[in-house]
């Protein structure tokens, strides 16, 4: 039996043919334990960008890449140069609210979580007037505009995380339940700049982040990144989070509460109102230029070269930062340190093989992913194939080994064709597509295949995650809450030698047999929807 299984694998490997099985077999969960265990230990420091961190992640990158057989992807090199800027913001004293004549105030960062994405040393907003803005949102498609008729020079706009739809249950209020990216704060952020605002707070509530208030607040006072366009992008001069407790006790102070102001936020026909109150915060801003790398490599297609398919997983991580439980190194295992090895291992299955691809496939380690996509959406402004000749993006984010799952979860469902093509590789598996169950958090803008997708390339997160063979849906959903709840962006987020592996292997043979049809010349060419 052992000898004809191992001919039955040679025959799969010189054929370049394989069912979900046998690309199976030549998954290596040993290589990617090794990936893993290097990237996330402690001598790279939590990975940050412009640190010795960066330095010996991009190198190990590229010698895998180079080491696996792919040529560099940006001419002679691995490296694509992301001109930065890091600013880092400290809040002198505390952050203080005006109302009816009675000073409010709130500690930074555990009751307002607020930083300046100005270049300039220190920030003051003095007694700007707050508005209440709703969603944030002016999105002509859905008719719906929250900035109607509002000034908001010289003001600090205050709105509510999410979309309408989630709080309602109205499912012709944008994507009902679903995020659409209105509802994502980076959104929020751009539009209150463009409108003219000087500070923007956004009020948090759990479900419609995603996360708890620890996740803004540890955002707060690490460094953030930008790409360094001089200048060119408006920025508010503060942007921040204000938690649940803290909004409530503010508004009641107006005589509102945050039901209240979320039902009248939720309405069609909704103005935005000025608030008998005043916003004062002082903050003192490092301020660094430099440039961080992106890492690529390409495998060129023998047909169509000129066409390719990304891969994509962000190495980039917190760094050294504020100590819980005793340790300040974010080594971000998980996130993203079990991805990066995901991708590798796709390379290595295709050199394996050693069949060419017809189109190109490039692997992709984007920088500064935590600060709001940035490497990416660098990327994807000058990519080495043009953004109309990229068929696709395959991305992955946060990949916790547990186990074998049933379920692949698409986060992205319904935005392109790829989800047949998944579909029918799942089945191959015994596996079935799950929307992402979890949409109302916007995970699908979070990541790096969303710079991909607003510029028209089908892109798609995939993996199992709510559904474990073993121990059921319940169990499933349950272990994925306390990574959220107890490691995510904290630094639990370890190496566990204990890890079972079983269920990422099927998720890399997953990707590899839907990239050996997009890989085809005449193969699956997936389309927007």
């Amino acid at each position: 039996m052992k000898k004809l299984f191992a001919i039955l694998t040679s025959l799969a490997v010189a054929s370049g043919c394989h069912s979900s099985f046998k690309s199976l077999d030549l998954v290596s969960v040993e290589d990617m334990k090794r990936v893993v265990k290097e990237l996330s230990s402690d001598q790279y420091m939590g990975r940050m960008p412009f640190t010795e961190g960066e330095r010996l992640s991009v190198s190990f990158l590229a010698d895998e890449l180079k080491s696996i057989g792919f040529e560099p992807a940006f001419g002679e090199s691995y490296f694509q140069s992301v001109p930065m800027l890091m600013i880092t913001s400290k809040v002198e004293g505390m952050v203080k609210f005006s109302v009816n004549g009675k000073i409010i105030s709130f500690d930074a960062p555990d009751q307002v979580a607020i930083n300046s994405p100005q270049p300039l040393e220190r920030v003051a907003v003095e007694s700007s007037g707050l508005v209440f803005g709703g969603f944030g949102i002016d999105a002509a498609e859905w008719d719906w505009n929250d900035y109607e008729g509002i000034d908001l020079k010289g003001k600090t706009l205050v709105v509510m995380i999410n979309d309408p739809g989630l709080y309602t249950g109205d499912t012709s209020l944008f994507r009902g339940r679903e995020m659409t990216y209105y509802g994502r704060w980076t959104y929020k952020y751009e539009e209150a700049a463009k409108k003219g605002a000087e500070a923007v707070l956004i009020i948090h509530e759990t479900e419609g982040a995603g996360y708890d208030f620890n996740v803004p607040r540890s955002s707060s006072i690490t460094p953030r990144f930008f790409i360094d366009d001089k200048g060119l992008t408006k920025r508010c001069m503060i942007n921040g989070w204000i938690s649940a407790g803290s909004a409530e006790r503010l508004f009641s102070e107006m005589g509102y509460n945050i039901d209240m102001l979320r039902s009248l936020a939720a309405k069609r026909g909704f103005k935005p109102f000025e608030l008998d109150a005043e916003f004062s915060a002082t903050i003192s801003n490092k301020i660094s230029r430099d440039s961080s790398l992106n890492v690529a490599g390409i495998i060129r297609g023998s047909v169509i070269p000129d066409e390719a398919v990304v891969v994509t997983a962000h190495w980039d991580h917190f760094g050294i930062g504020e100590p819980q439980d005793g340790d300040s190194i974010y080594n971000g295992a998980v996130d993203n340190g079990t991805t990066m090895a995901w991708a590798l291992e796709i390379g290595r299955m295709l050199k394996r093989v050693g069949k060419t691809p017809e189109r190109s496939l490039i692997l992709l380690f984007p920088t500064a992913e935590e600060q709001g996509l940035v490497g990416s959406d660098y990327y994807a402004q000058y990519p080495p194939i043009p953004m109309e000749r990229t068929i696709a993006c395959l991305n992955n984010d946060m990949m916790v080994p547990r186990g074998k799952m049933k379920d692949v979860t698409m986060i992205g469902y319904g935005y392109s064709t790829l989800d047949s093509l998944y579909e029918k590789v799942a089945e191959r598996q015994g596996r079935y597509l799950l929307p992402d169950p979890n949409s109302h958090t916007g995970l699908f803008f979070r990541s790096d295949h969303f710079p991909f997708h607003k510029r028209g390339v089908p892109s798609i997160w995939a993996y199992g995650c709510y559904d474990s063979r073993e121990f059921g849906e319940e169990w499933a959903k349950s272990s994925w809450d306390d990574f959220i709840a107890n490691v995510y962006h904290r630094p639990a987020d370890n190496y566990n030698p204990d890890w079972d592996w079983s269920g990422i292997a099927e998720d890399v043979a997953l990707a590899y047999d839907v990239l050996e049809e997009l890989l085809k010349a005449n193969g699956h060419k997936p389309k927007m929807k």
